[in-house]
């Protein structure tokens, strides 16, 4: 109960460390794979002291976060594990093996305290199961040798299934690396030591080391605050010829009308994910934009193009939108006859987002004034 009480103050203290920074919208998740590389000792449950029964241990494991709380990674622990007998001159001996298996990792700060990729402390608990390769074995053996009773002696190597689960402590270094503290347990056949023990063999692991991203664990989505919808104001209204008081009563002169300039246009041409040939539906936007510029021979149009930012990376999306652009541009110079020294085009690719919506983000914006 102790060692849960632990757990449970760390877990809340990860939390309140990262409180003032978990609100950024701007980061989102993103699968990574990663590698751990780890050294410790390990203990060996048997008949012996504890420091007797503590033998050197290796791991390396290359894992894969599927979503913030979920992931798996393949791990490779081993070097040596100790066995412990009483009533002889040796009373340990030590044997080789290497164990691999698949670990199922669960992040328990994300899964309390929400995903936050610039966290100092994460939590892993996880489960898993391989294959021990035991060998090596030569102390037990003479032992053996020498009328030690071995119930289970083997000899060569031997390949046994094992359980086990553990905690990951991570401390977040920098955005590619994390120290890690890691402890396990492990769970084999009855035979791995040699001897009977009507109970599972098993032994602990206390690991020390670091775990090295191999790629971001996010991408950033980019908001441009300074983006205003483009709005026209009305033009204000010619003001009202005054009378003029004339000496002599002589005709009027008719006023002259007032010509209202005419609005500023506004259309905006969608299009589908990664394409830039303009749609059947969209080209009615196109023919009334042509129309408004042959109706006010005066007038310019300012073509730009976007790329939607959740979709492709910035030299995709920096392409893709200089295509849709030019692909607006050629509609209304080949089919609609516009002069292009009224025509100036722009590509904002995804830096830029006009609409909050993402799948908007996908279009040509033409304004003729």
């Amino acid at each position: 109960m102790r060692i849960v009480r632990t757990l449970m103050a760390v877990l809340l203290l990860t939390m309140g460390i990262t409180t003032a920074s978990a609100q950024m919208p701007e980061y989102r998740f993103k699968q990574y794979t990663y590698l751990d590389l780890q050294a410790g000792v390990q203990y060996t449950v048997g008949e012996a002291k504890f420091t007797d029964l503590m033998s050197p241990n290796l791991q390396i494991g290359i894992g894969h976060q599927l979503t913030p709380i979920f992931g798996v990674r393949l791990a490779v622990n081993g070097w040596q594990s100790k066995g412990g007998v009483v009533g002889i001159e040796k009373h340990t001996y030590k044997y080789r093996y290497l164990a691999g298996g698949l670990d199922l990792m669960f992040n328990m700060t994300n899964l309390i305290g929400g995903w936050n990729p610039h966290r100092l402390l994460n939590i892993d608990l996880y489960v898993g199961g391989g294959g021990n390769l035991g060998f090596h074995n030569y102390e037990a053996n003479d032992l053996a040798r020498r009328d030690y009773p071995f119930s289970y002696l083997w000899n060569g190597s031997k390949l046994r299934f094992y359980w086990r689960g553990g905690v990951v402590f991570g401390f977040r270094v920098s955005e590619c690396v994390a120290l890690t503290l890691e402890g396990n347990l492990n769970l084999i056949t009855d035979k791995y030591n040699s001897k009977y023990g009507d109970n599972p063999d098993g032994y602990y692991n206390a690991l020390v080391g670091m775990r090295i991203n191999l790629n971001k664990p996010y991408h950033v989505i980019e908001h441009n605050d300074d983006f205003v919808e483009p709005t026209f104001e009305e033009p204000a209204p010619m003001p009202a010829p005054q009378p003029v008081a004339q000496p002599k009563p002589e005709p009027k002169p008719e006023p002259k009308p007032v010509v209202k300039a005419a609005e500023p246009l506004q259309r905006e041409v969608f299009f589908l994910i990664g394409k830039s040939n303009i749609q059947p539906g969209e080209a009615t936007k196109i023919k009334e934009v042509a129309d408004y510029l042959k109706a006010n021979p005066d007038a310019k149009v300012s073509i730009v193009g976007y790329a939607d930012a959740a979709t492709g990376n910035d030299k995709v999306n920096d392409r893709l939108s200089k295509k849709r652009a030019e692909a607006v541009t050629k509609v209304l110079t080949s089919q609609h006859c516009i002069a292009a020294s009224r025509i100036s085009t722009d590509a904002k690719g995804a830096h830029v987002q006009p609409f909050a919506q993402n799948d908007k983000n996908r279009v040509t914006i033409l304004i003729a004034k």
